[in-house]
This record gives structure tokens, C-alpha cells and sequence, in this order.
């Protein structure tokens, strides 16, 4: 009787495949997943390079756009703007750690009654701030930017409203700080000056540089998932050689 070939008994081994299907599927998707980042990363580009010689739209016709309205360049007439009351944000920027001023600018508009605006910022060596008075209600037109606020992370401390120490963008409770209703849900990112005499605020309306390595990643995703099979076909081989 014919002895079976070393073939034939060869089997694929179900732990190792099951474990290799399933690593390189997510593996796949990660790439995947990065390839639409880069997608969207390349329209934000393009939108924030329009951006910076497109010129600003009346804010009371683009608040009714809300969230739609982000990155999008406005104009607006603020009362009082320049010694408004304001709240501190806790920033980071490539000079050092600091606060962003944050006031309220209140407005006509069906879409809202205010807009919180974020006049700049103040590095941490800096103790002195613009001086408030709340009878001024001196029009201060301002030019900016509107954002979308980032969300809190788990790793984002706690705003301490008493304190005046705020460290995420929370528009309702920063507006009801700040004494003002039915705000809008972007913040107006100044470009322009709140106040010219004081160098030491800095208006930052968007970052110098948003990096883009999404493709590098999703690169990267879809290399580990060609080794991953390339790792699970030479087993396979050894497997079936021996």
C-alpha cells in the first residue's frame, strides 16, 4: 500500500489563521481609515489656504450656517469688545505655555445673541491683562475666524469656573460666565487686534502649520498588513515542506 505524500497531510493551521485574518483585517481598516483622514485633511488645507486671502463675510450672514460655518472668514461690529469682561484658557503654544483671553461679543441675529470670541494670547510670563469696564460700549470692529470648539478629552482637566481657570471650550458654560445667552456654537477666533495697545495679546486665529501624515500612516498600516501575510504564507511553506 502507496504511503500518503507529506502533502496531502498537510493542514491549515486554524489558530494561526484565524489570528493572521483577523490582524490583517484591522490592519487593512487602519489604512483604510487613514486614507479617508487624508482626504479630509487635504479639503481643510485647501480650505485654510483659501482662507487667508478670502475676504470676510458679515457674521449675521454666515451664523446661520452653525457648524457648516467652520474656518470660514467674518467680520462683526462688537460693543464694548475691548474692555469686556474675560475668561482664561489655558494654552500651549511653540513659545511656551500661557492663557487665551476669552470675552463675549453680544449681536443681533436670529441664529444667536452672542458670540464668544478668543481676542489672543498671553504667554505665562506676562501677569498683566486688558483693563475691563463694563459702561464701555465703544463699537471695536473685528475680523476672525470661526472654530468649531474641541471637546474635553479624559485627559482634559476640569474647568474651574471660580477660579477663572478654564482648560476646554465650553460654550454654555463659558457664556453663562460671561453673562450672556443664546450663544452661538463657534467660537470667533480674532484676527485682528482687541486691543493694538498691547502687544503682549497676540491674536492666533488658526495654527501656522496642520500637519498632514496621513498617508505616511495609512503607508505604514497597509506595509505591516503585506509583512503580516507575507509572514503567514512563508509559515504556511515551512509548514508545508516539512
Amino acid at each position: 500500500m502507496a504511503s500518503e505524500s507529506p502533502t496531502a497531510k498537510f493542514r491549515l493551521p486554524f489558530g494561526l489563521t484565524l489570528a493572521a485574518g483577523i490582524a490583517l483585517i484591522i490592519l487593512v481598516s487602519l489604512g483604510a481609515w487613514q486614507l479617508k483622514r487624508l482626504a479630509w485633511k487635504e479639503d481643510l488645507l485647501a480650505r485654510v489656504a483659501a482662507l487667508q486671502s478670502a475676504p470676510p463675510q458679515p457674521l449675521s450672514k454666515v451664523l446661520p450656517l452653525g457648524l457648516k460655518a467652520d474656518f470660514t472668514r467674518v467680520e462683526v461690529d462688537c460693543p464694548g469688545l475691548a474692555k469686556a469682561k474675560y475668561l482664561e484658557l489655558f494654552s500651549v503654544r511653540d513659545t511656551g505655555a500661557g492663557v487665551r483671553i476669552i470675552s463675549a461679543c453680544k449681536i443681533t441675529n436670529p441664529a444667536a445673541g452672542s458670540i464668544l470670541v478668543d481676542r489672543g494670547f498671553v504667554g505665562d510670563t506676562i501677569s498683566a491683562r486688558p483693563l475691563v469696564d463694563p459702561t464701555d460700549t465703544k463699537p471695536l470692529h473685528l475680523i476672525g475666524v470661526l472654530r468649531i470648539p474641541d471637546r474635553a478629552t479624559f485627559v482634559t482637566p476640569p474647568n474651574e469656573v471660580a477660579a477663572n481657570h478654564w482648560y476646554s471650550r465650553n460654550v454654555a458654560a463659558m457664556a453663562q460666565a460671561l453673562n450672556v445667552e443664546r450663544p452661538a456654537p463657534l467660537f470667533l477666533m480674532a484676527e485682528t487686534s482687541t486691543n493694538p495697545e498691547w502687544t503682549a495679546l497676540k491674536p492666533t486665529p488658526i495654527p501656522a502649520e496642520i500637519s498632514n501624515r496621513h498617508l505616511e500612516y495609512a503607508l505604514t498600516w497597509f506595509g505591516l498588513a503585506a509583512a503580516l501575510a507575507g509572514v503567514y504564507v512563508a509559515v504556511l511553506w515551512k509548514k508545508a515542506r516539512e
